[in-house]
């Protein structure tokens, strides 16, 4: 199989998901056997949800962390580590824990920080980064100096966040909240500011060092990584720290505005995200360098990105800060066909133009979003749970309505797993038109799991060039097996897979459907037979 394939298969499953024995998911040995799984399924794409640091604060949603550039460390695989003999002398069976089917967020988070700190500790133990690891070393260095444009704010700001009590950046003394360096200077000297900046990036390095070797396995089997980029960044951030004059903040650094979306079907007053509005005038300025940085970062290790939100970077909402809903809030336009222009410049030279990115196009959609979309050629999303109200002669997500330049999903981390969509969510009219759809009687009862399998098979059947199914629907999942429900704080992100036997049970299933829709090669044996 070929990445320039028109027509693939992926599955979406976030690297917290898979099983392992420390407690969350990693990029180590079982990463490994997904791509194998994947590829004896006849799937040529993997997505995942964004790497990125999480906080306790914001319930370790991957769309609201500490950074846009920085990976989480919790994905750092120890066996790997061991194996490089950084962890001489610390037990892991301490760490060890059976799978089971939710992550201990907090847990599995402090359990890698520590393991890092002890791997750090072996790395700097009586200069064995001068003698045993001088290599390693090197390739350290290396990293600090290449991604030291995001990682130094990053590790200072992670760093004065555990001396200031892990408070916001602006409940900091005033000269750390304003980057007064007369005073940050001095204060990173000292040696344990000096450590817990140096452990900071150390984990960054293994992370993507980490990332490199599983992007390696993808290459090498012809799998596509899909990541994920949000649109915006939390307000707790050494990205906002970092650059307050990219923000709509005020003499405090406080934000004067936030984004969110205005009320519409789903909410009487609409969204308030709380995050802090971009200064896209001062990003215009400089050609949009952060987010060109950005990008470039993500794609070192991603073939594609989906851009959530993506209708933000033509036009936004913008709540007041004071307001407590978004009901009081006005559209305002983004950066526009500027920004992506800058994109198709930067990223589509190799490509023919085109861009590396799928753009998060659900709701209602404007006419410049669309317009952009074609002008670029951004594949949109179609969303089959969507597909069934009302209005279904005009609805996009009805799979005969389906452009070819989209990517196809059953339902996304924020929806409820088929099985819980048809037991909880679906509507009478849904449930009517999606039994008429598949030729069955109105009137006629149906087993959730026969409506996951003919989800599964529209999706794989319709003419997007990419369809994406989540592992919990492949594996018959109800809802409690869900990702996330949206504009619930606490509770999210947290589902694991006890082990990888149901996936690898479903492979030759999977792949015959693969083959029957032209989504995957046949074996050259069978080609040559045929």
């Amino acid at each position: 199989m070929s990445w320039n394939r028109r027509r693939k298969l992926g599955i979406l499953m976030h690297i917290s998901s898979l099983p392992g024995k420390y407690g969350i998911g990693d990029l180590g040995e079982v990463a490994l056997e997904f791509i194998d799984f994947l590829v004896d399924a006849g799937c040529a794409a993997w997505q995942v949800l964004p790497t990125g640091p999480t906080s306790s604060a914001a319930g370790h949603s991957p769309y609201s962390g500490p950074s846009a550039f920085a990976g989480n460390v919790a994905f750092i695989s120890p066996d790997d580590l061991a194996e490089r003999g950084l962890l001489d002398g610390v037990n892991l069976r301490e760490f060890e824990e059976r799978p089971g089917k939710t992550v201990d967020l907090d847990k599995a988070c402090a359990t890698k920080k520590k393991i890092v700190s002890d791997a750090y500790d072996n790395f700097r133990r009586d200069d064995a980064y001068k003698t045993r690891f001088r290599d390693f070393s090197d390739e350290f260095w290396d990293f600090c100096v290449r991604e030291g444009y995001w990682l130094e704010d990053y590790a200072l700001f992670s760093a004065l966040k555990q001396t200031a009590g892990d408070v916001s950046w602006h409940e900091w003394p005033r000269a750390y909240a304003v980057r007064d360096w007369s005073v940050l200077d001095p204060l990173k000297a000292e040696s344990e500011m000096a450590r817990m900046i140096d452990v900071c990036r150390f984990g960054q390095f293994i992370f993507f060092k980490q990332m490199e070797k599983l992007g390696a396995a993808c290459r090498e089997r012809d799998i596509e990584l899909i990541g994920d980029m949000p649109i915006y960044v939390g307000y707790d951030s050494a990205d906002v720290w970092g650059h307050q004059d990219l923000f709509r903040l005020d003499g405090e650094g406080r934000p004067t505005c936030v984004a969110g979306v205005p009320p519409d079907y789903f909410s009487e007053t609409g969204q308030r995200w709380g995050n802090p509005i971009y200064n896209w005038d001062k990003m215009r300025d400089d050609g949009f360098y952060w987010w060109l940085g950005r990008f470039h970062h993500i794609l070192l290790h991603m073939n594609k990105v989906r851009i959530d939100h993506f209708r933000g970077l033509l036009g936004y909402w913008e709540i007041p800060a004071d307001e407590a809903t978004a009901m009081n809030g006005e559209w305002k336009p983004g950066p526009g066909r500027d920004f992506f222009h800058s994109l198709r410049y930067c990223f589509g030279q190799n490509l023919g133009g085109r861009l590396p990115f799928i753009a998060e196009d659900l709701g209602v959609m404007t006419d410049d979003v669309l317009a952009a979309m074609d002008e670029f050629g951004l594949p949109g999303m179609k969303v089959l749970h969507f597909a069934f109200g009302d209005g279904m002669s005009t609805n996009p997500y009805v799979p005969h309505h389906h452009r070819r330049n989209s990517v196809v999903y059953v339902g996304t981390h924020d929806n409820n797993t088929t099985v819980g969509w048809w037991d909880d969510d679906a509507t009478s009219t849904e449930k009517n038109n999606f039994l008429q759809y598949i030729g069955r009687a109105e009137t006629e009862k149906i087993d959730p799991l026969a409506v996951r399998t003919a989800m599964l098979r529209m999706a794989v059947a319709s003419t997007a060039d990419i369809a994406i199914l989540t592992a919990q629907d492949l594996l018959g999942l109800d809802g409690a097996a869900r990702m996330n429900i949206p504009s619930t704080p606490r509770g999210n992100w947290n589902w694991r897979l006890e082990n990888l036997d149901g996936l690898k049970r479903q492979a030759r299933h999977i792949k015959e459907l693969a083959l029957l829709y032209d989504r995957c090669d046949a074996p050259e044996n069978e080609r040559s037979a045929g």
